[in-house]
């Protein structure tokens, strides 16, 4: 039977019983709102390690004004019970007060990673993302933690914090989970109308004709962007936020393919904004193509 924990003290106390068991711990966070690609990183960290701890938590911090914080679903006894058919030991669900009992006089800020992208769309958003999984893996002190290629800017900013700031553990970044028609899973498509649902399929399209591209021989990174950018535009309804190549290590710009990149977008579809990501391998031996 899954455990849930509402509290720090109950957490830090069921993370000591399994230590004492000598178990490896794998944690997890989400904000709830569980759908298949929450669970393929449940079933990878039941791969791994003997227990498994997910927290469920919508974090205040890491949404912006005007942003979908009130209306972000909260459905905890649909995702117990999915977790509790996964096998999951525990759950971690505190209310916000247990988290933030007053005003925090730290965070974490990630510096020049969380300013781009998104950064630039959602100011302090990373910060929020950082200092709570910060918190959550001071709680839990697991030996692994699990995140979705989806949130890749989110995923190198944990895996960054984690080296620089020496917490002991492993960061383990899983594939994207999408829908049979490309659409990457998330707890926000459920925004969508049927319109616009049929029409968010254009993210995974566009990162397709980069990677099309670039199979073909083009070697310019700004001729991938105009391409994905194109398929974003004719799409009726899409609202452009970014298509960018990028460094996947360090998110800076690419003019030239010479390794792999990281080809990233974000679109809006009414008031729901998707994002998506693809990492593109320049294939050996392939001539560049010629204007």
């Amino acid at each position: 039977m899954t455990a849930v924990l509402r509290t720090i003290a109950a957490t830090r106390q069921w993370v000591r019983v399994e230590r004492t068991a000598g178990h490896s711990i794998g944690l997890v966070p989400t904000m709830g709102a569980l759908h298949e690609g929450h669970l393929s990183l449940v079933r990878r960290s039941r791969q791994r390690c003997h227990c498994t701890i997910v927290s469920i938590f919508v974090n205040s911090l890491q949404f912006g004004p005007g942003e979908d914080y009130g209306r972000y679903p909260r459905v905890f006894d649909q995702d117990l019970s999915l977790l509790e058919g996964e096998g999951v030991d525990a759950v971690f669900h505190p209310e916000p007060q247990e988290m933030y009992p007053e005003p925090l006089s730290f965070t974490v800020t990630p510096g020049r990673l969380g300013e781009p992208l998104c950064g630039a769309s959602r100011p302090g958003h990373f910060a929020g993302v950082a200092t709570v999984v910060a918190k959550l893996l001071n709680i839990v002190q697991p030996d692994c933690a699990f995140f979705g290629q989806k949130d890749a800017q989110q995923a190198l900013i944990i895996q960054r914090m984690v080296e620089d700031l020496n917490f002991p553990l492993e960061v383990e970044v899983c594939p994207t989970v999408r829908e049979p028609d490309g659409l990457a899973m998330s707890s926000r498509n459920a925004y969508m109308t049927p319109d616009e649902r049929s029409r968010s399929t254009a993210l995974y399209r566009a990162l397709q004709a980069a990677e099309a591209l670039a199979r073909s021989g083009v070697r310019d990174a700004a001729r991938l962007e105009q391409e994905m950018i194109a398929v974003i535009r004719s799409t009726p309804g899409a609202e452009l936020d970014y298509a960018r190549v990028v460094n996947p290590r360090s998110l800076e710009p690419v003019q030239h393919m010479d390794g792999p990149v990281l080809a990233t977008l974000a679109v809006r579809f009414g008031k729901t904004r998707l994002i998506d990501n693809m990492t593109i391998v320049v294939p050996e031996g392939k001539e560049p193509a010629r204007c």
